[in-house]
């Protein structure tokens, strides 16, 4: 008697849900002509993992941060609050908040200057839509300062979308033809983003700042910024992936947390992605200080960076930094100097080494954060015009917007005390500062939606 053809309706009726293993498990089955038990034995390795439930309470984290006013007080307990909830999360193994922390997203959502440790697990919500966003430094030596923030800025792109054809900086091969052999980023679209925005900074916090050592009196570019719309796309399309697997696997567990487990197909192919984007954020930093230096004719004496927003791994632990420094040289794979810890447009920009403790678990801030949104600040600054303000804070700097259109809310005034930042890191060990790169001018995007085409077509 010839064995019935099993289809993916008797796997359903079997309890299974779909996916991708259907067709080679039907394949299998039908060739091999399984059926009973021996069926039943084959499909005993694609059944589910037992549920995983939220723990009922929340793995201790290390508190690397206090208040010192009345403001600060309410960002401090609007974090901690959302690290409760986060570290019940079933992955997650250890934490650590850091004194520029503030909160991100609805309660349970990893805040900025988070660490989260998870076993196993890949959680791309707790990297955010900025992967890799990262600081890079540029040792110019004894070249006005003027001239490499002239030819910085002739250089970059601020702002929405990429570069046109004529403008665009070369895509090298080796990152072409790692895109290519990725799942994840291999379709057209991602490939064509991925060659316009390279050069370019985007909008918000990031900048190109220029500056003098505070050790040698050289003059130093740094830039900072993340991956732009390739990352943007890396994570869409991990966040998808990871809620299928909370649908399967831990549907308590909140959606902004939900994870990627790293032994499993998409798990390798996502981490892949991830060191990919890694080193397309780093050759966009490059490319940008290389065409300052080609402009000026000048060879670099240094030059060394680090991400601050990204997953590193350490065995079967995956650290996630929302906005926090890796010290710990395990951490960077490709390490050539220090970290950098910028603060405002008006403060020095660090320099700075450190050692691994059991509460900073290897990190350090990344900056110095905010104690309130940026409509929130902007409704504190009404009283004054822009330019008040803009002349008020960046006296004797020469601070420019790309846009031509000042951003209230980047302003030193907009984030926490650098003081107090610094402060925090040396009581809680958080980083020795070896150097300090003195600001004398920087660029950021400025407020671009301010005159954006749409709102020109509509007046």
């Amino acid at each position: 008697m010839e064995n019935k053809t099993i289809t993916g309706k008797t796997l359903i009726d079997l309890g299974f849900k779909s996916g991708k293993w259907f067709p080679e498990a039907l394949e299998h089955i039908n060739t091999n002509q399984l059926a009973g038990d021996a069926m039943l034995n084959y499909l005993e390795q694609f059944k589910p993992g037992p549920i995983q439930k939220l723990r009922s309470q929340a793995v201790a984290f290390s508190i690397n941060i206090k208040a010192e006013n009345e403001l600060e007080e309410g960002n401090v307990n609007s974090v901690l609050e959302s690290m409760d909830i986060l570290m019940r999360t079933p992955t997650v193994v250890n934490g650590a908040v850091m004194p520029d922390a503030c909160p991100a997203g609805p309660k349970g959502t990893i805040p900025v200057g988070g660490v989260v440790a998870a076993k196993n697990a890949i959680h791309p919500g707790m990297h955010s839509a900025d992967i890799c966003c990262s600081v890079m430094l540029t040792d110019f030596g004894s070249t006005d300062p003027r001239d490499i923030l002239d030819a910085a800025h002739a250089s970059t792109h601020f702002g929405p979308g990429g570069r046109d054809r004529n403008t665009q900086y070369r895509f090298p091969t080796e990152l072409l033809e790692a895109f290519e052999g990725n799942v994840l980023l291999n379709d057209g679209q991602m490939v064509q983003i991925a060659r316009s925005h390279l050069g370019t900074q985007g909008d918000g916090n990031h900048f190109l700042f220029v500056g003098t050592s505070k050790k040698t009196g050289n003059t130093m570019l740094i830039t900072h910024h993340g991956s732009r719309g390739p990352g943007a796309r890396l994570y869409t399309k991990g966040m998808k992936i990871a809620e299928r697997f909370r649908q399967e696997i831990s549907p308590e567990t909140l959606k902004q947390n939900a994870w990627i487990p790293f032994d499993t197909e998409e798990g390798q192919n996502y981490w892949k992605a991830l060191q990919i984007i890694r080193a397309w954020t780093k050759k966009n930093h490059e490319v940008i200080h290389d065409a300052t230096l080609n402009t000026l004719g000048v060879k670099t004496e240094d030059r060394y960076w680090n991400e601050h927003n990204f997953v590193f791994q350490d065995n079967d632990i995956f650290y996630h930094a929302k906005g926090a420094t890796p010290l710990d040289a395990k951490f960077m794979p490709d390490i050539t100097g220090p970290r950098l810890i910028p603060l405002n447009m008006a403060e020095p920009v660090l320099v700075v080494d450190g050692k691994t403790t059991a509460s900073n678990l290897g990190f350090a801030p990344h900056g110095a954060g905010r104690n309130m949104s940026r409509t929130q600040h902007k409704r504190n600054k009404a009283e004054f015009t822009n330019e008040e303000v803009f002349h008020e804070e960046t006296k004797g700097l020469d601070v420019r917007f790309f846009s031509n259109e000042i951003d209230v809310s980047e302003l030193p005034s907009a984030y926490k005390n650098a003081t107090t930042v610094r402060n925090q890191m040396n009581d809680f060990g958080l980083g020795e500062v070896q150097d300090e790169v003195m600001p004398y001018g920087c660029i950021m995007a400025g407020d671009w939606l301010k005159n954006a085409p749409w709102k020109k077509r509509r007046k």
